[in-house]
């Protein structure tokens, strides 16, 4: 069993025992902060906390894209003892200012380009805003006078510290595991935000299981490109890599392939923390249009020159991903089973994992090597899981869970909590799957978008949309129920039919092509009777999921 720290207390002995160590980087900018730097800005920061009111437990949001500042201010908070409410930066301005006065916070931290689109007017609790880029104050209430005491900061730092800062005086709240540490807003695909309570001991859960992996040590590299005000790239981008004495380097771009691929030659890390689009990508336009040539068919079906072939696609793979990883961890979505299967041929080093806000995110998890191609990982040894179903193993049911990452609840949201989290503990995924034995998890959807067909066959969309997604001239797509018949709503993909010369005209036609190809790999109750092309893509979450909900009726 693995044994769960103190959350706020594994930073406090983190950064005493790294001091002399890099801790944070921005990719393509220069200078490093060390575990000192680090240390001693958090300590700035508590002094402002306190000068200003802020208490153990206050609630503090922050808002901007991912940044050493980001960084700064989330670990600021959680050591002071107060409630941190991390916002997507992708996030409107109207539901970034909704978070805020749900939340109840009191001060927020937010960049420049987010906060002149905000109305200070309508933010009813906060004493004071402060810019991410510049650490001004852009907002003070009435009476708050933070000016003067930013202003005061420094001085009252060299009184409160004459000798300066050290690891000796790094002394952080004392807050028990049971009490709220995080509230994070999920973006979801209903349409409806919720406050997700993360106590210090959901936190520090994934965090000492991330540390009892060995998914990050002492001095190991890793780069972080998942958004950190999402629970995943939080907890193993950010929080675990922390705890351990790592060296984080944040990309602060979008991930497009041709940019990561890059940063990951140049940073090297020991573990890639990653989502399914990126290795669809990459497979998708390097992969796949290598091995479907005439003559690498041909070779790739002769026994003996398939496996040396393979083996070369292994190393190039490994080598663009930086070559000095462990493993690289798929989360956040599904991965493409045929993605999936090919990357298992040719024996490249990764697992899916399992996980969601309401954990912290991570519910399961697998080492690759004992990784089982189709899974989603072995339940932690710090959660138990159960399927509802008459035969768990083999007949889809609701995938419910328990155990030390299971959330408090939603913040002021009674109705939504009863509706997951049952008496007995168990909180209710929403998703569907079968289990081994073993507490090793097979995903199959959401209960959501799960389709009954009119033979009483269960129809788990999101299977043929896998199939459909690596067809070609199908960017992304959608398989709804239509008057009991299936149809598939596509947004093409224009790059790839401007390249052989496919006119808009031509896309019916290709496209009627695509749906008989498609049709010869489903069963037969999954069969697509139309599709419909969409002019354009489809509208997102910031984690970049399909707001299936506009597109139902």
């Amino acid at each position: 069993m693995i044994n769960v720290s103190n959350f706020i207390k594994l930073y406090e002995k983190s950064f005493i025992e790294n001091w002399d160590l890099p801790a944070l980087s921005e990719y393509g900018k220069p200078g490093v902060m060390n575990y000192s730097h680090l240390a001693t800005d958090i300590a700035l920061t508590h002094l402002l906390f306190e000068s200003i009111g802020i208490r153990k437990g206050n609630k503090i949001a922050l808002a901007g894209r991912d940044s050493t500042e980001w960084v700064k201010t989330y670990m600021a908070v959680v050591t002071y003892g107060a409630v941190i409410v991390p916002i997507l930066s992708d996030f409107n301005p109207l539901d970034i200012t909704h978070i805020v006065n749900h939340s109840g916070a009191e001060l927020l931290f937010i960049s420049n380009s987010i906060w002149e689109h905000i109305e200070p007017e309508a933010l009813l609790n906060v004493k004071g805003v402060m810019s991410l880029d510049s650490r001004e104050v852009l907002y003070e209430a009435a009476g708050v006078e933070m000016h003067r005491h930013m202003r005061l900061l420094k001085r009252r730092f060299h009184r409160k510290y004459p000798n300066g800062y050290s690891s000796l005086d790094i002394k952080y709240a004392d807050r028990d595991n049971s009490e709220l540490a995080e509230i994070n807003y999920t973006s979801g695909t209903t349409g409806f935000s919720k406050g997700v309570m993360l106590t210090g001991g959901n936190l520090a859960g994934n965090v000492c299981f991330g540390l009892n992996s060995e998914l990050h040590f002492r001095n190991s590299r890793a780069l972080a490109f998942l958004p950190l005000a999402h629970a995943y790239g939080c907890a193993f981008d950010m929080l675990t890599p922390l705890a351990a004495g790592s060296h984080i380097t944040l990309l602060c771009k979008t991930p497009s392939p041709r940019v990561l691929l890059k940063a990951l030659a140049d940073v090297r890390p020991n573990l890639v923390i990653c989502v399914p689009l990126i290795l669809e990508k990459i497979y998708k336009n390097q992969i796949l249009p290598m091995i479907s040539k005439g003559t690498m068919r041909w070779t790739l079906a002769v026994p003996f020159l398939d496996s040396l072939i393979y083996s070369k696609i292994r190393k190039k793979l490994i080598d663009a991903f930086g070559g000095e990883f462990e493993e690289v961890i798929v989360g956040g979505a599904p991965l493409n089973h045929e993605v999936e299967e090919f990357l298992n041929k040719i024996k490249f080093p990764f697992t899916v994992g399992y996980g969601m806000t309401e954990c912290g995110p991570l519910i399961s998890y697998t080492p690759w090597r004992q990784f089982i191609v189709g899974s989603s990982g072995k339940t932690l040894p710090i959660m138990e899981s159960k399927v509802i179903s008459d035969d768990p193993e083999n007949i889809p049911g609701e995938i419910c869970v328990r155990g030390t990452n299971v959330m408090k609840g939603y913040y002021l949201n009674p109705e939504a909590t009863a509706a997951v989290l049952d008496e007995e503990g168990w909180l209710h995924t929403g998703d569907m799957g079968t289990r081994n034995p073993d507490g090793t998890l097979f995903l199959r959807g959401r209960s959501k978008t799960m389709i009954l067909s009119a033979s009483g066959q269960n129809i788990y969309p999101e299977e043929i949309e896998a199939k459909l997604n690596n067809m070609p001239f199908v960017a992304e797509s959608l398989v709804l129920d239509r008057d009991g018949k299936l149809v598939a709503l596509v947004y093409p993909d224009f790059e790839a039919a401007d390249k052989i010369g496919i006119s808009i005209t031509d896309m019916d036609n290709a496209m009627e092509n695509v749906r008989k190809e498609l049709n010869k790999l489903v069963a037969p109750y999954e069969q697509i009777s139309k599709i419909i092309l969409m002019p354009n893509e489809f509208e997102k979450t910031p984690k970049r999921s399909i707001k299936r909900f506009l597109y139902t009726r």
